[in-house]
């Protein structure tokens, strides 16, 4: 039930932060790292190398999806901060979004949406996998005019609170089958509350910035996150896959991992404060956006298999 509500719970916390971040402020940003951490340990231990064989079973699909994923997400940013002319800490925090690997949350939305799960897992894996390479090189590439970018930091730091959190998650579920077992069932409430706490700690943190420009971001935000979903479907659709693949490959390439941008904004780029605010609102704004999503392809697949039968 928390794993399904995850947008309203999301949205509360946001609300919450912003109405009251006294409490919030006062916790250091630095617990967002092992926060998100503790996320990337769950998804380790819900992956098994069953996992894994999709990416050589189908990897003509995974392929589509991380093409997609790190083409469409980091041009869209770029092309939307120059239409909107948007200052360089605000134009970072967009393309740092962009160019982050697809969110924990794309698999939950995707099993709601009756999309391809396993296609969702693997493209989520290897998007985060790659991501130590990708993401530093693509910032480096879109905002390196804005600002100095240091690759081989945000290298170091992608692998501290991703890799080696899900690498750990995967020996354990692979050594400790009865102690993963009992924890799985519990992991989209543990990452859902994660993810509204990470939200909650980033708000509250920026939350006179949010009031004062925040409507024009959240347009910019909304505008990125809609584009992913829509030209992600659009490939798949391009390609002529099955309606199951083209609702995984859409919510992959639009969910992005918002929680890692914003932590790597905070640590990386703290001489612009105002780059952690996109990441902020695209964490609230994609868990709305992907339950509706989710309720409208749940829909569609229920259409078609009716014609089906």
């Amino acid at each position: 039930m928390i794993a399904r509500w995850m947008g309203v719970l999301v949205l509360l916390a946001a609300l919450i932060a912003v109405l009251f971040p006294a409490p919030f402020m006062s916790v250091g940003t630095w617990v967002i790292n092992p926060m998100l951490g503790l996320i990337m340990f769950g998804m380790g231990l819900t992956l098994s190398p069953q996992d894994f064989r999709i990416v050589f079973s189908r990897p003509k699909d995974v392929l589509v999806g991380c093409l997609a994923q790190f083409t469409i997400m980091p041009l869209m940013a770029w092309l939307l901060t120059k239409a909107f002319a948007l200052p360089a800490d605000l134009a970072l925090g967009v393309i740092l979004v962009g160019c982050c690997p697809g969110g924990t949350a794309s698999n939950v939305i995707t099993y709601l949406a009756k999309g391809d799960l396993a296609l969702s897992v693997g493209m989520t894996a290897t998007s985060t996998i790659l991501a130590p390479l990708l993401t530093p090189l693509l910032t480096w590439l879109m905002a390196g005019t804005l600002v100095d970018v240091d690759t081989l930091g945000m290298l170091q730091s992608i692998v501290y609170v991703v890799i080696a959190p899900i690498v750990i998650g995967f020996l354990i579920q692979h050594y400790l089958p009865r102690f993963t077992q009992r924890a799985v069932a519990y992991l989209p409430a543990f990452s859902s509350l994660m993810i509204a706490l990470v939200v909650c700690i980033i708000v509250g943190h920026n939350a006179s910035r949010l009031l004062t420009g925040g409507l024009f971001v959240i347009l910019v935000v909304v505008l990125h996150n809609v584009s992913g979903l829509v030209l992600g479907y659009g490939v798949g659709r391009l390609l002529r896959l099955p309606h199951n693949k083209r609702t995984s490959i859409s919510i992959e390439v639009g969910m992005q991992n918002s929680g890692l941008a914003s932590s790597l904004a905070t640590i990386h780029f703290a001489a612009f404060p105002m780059a952690a605010i996109p990441g902020a609102i695209f964490s609230v704004w994609h868990n709305i956006s992907g339950a509706l999503v989710a309720k409208l392809m749940q829909v569609l697949a229920e259409k078609k298999s009716s014609k089906t039968l």
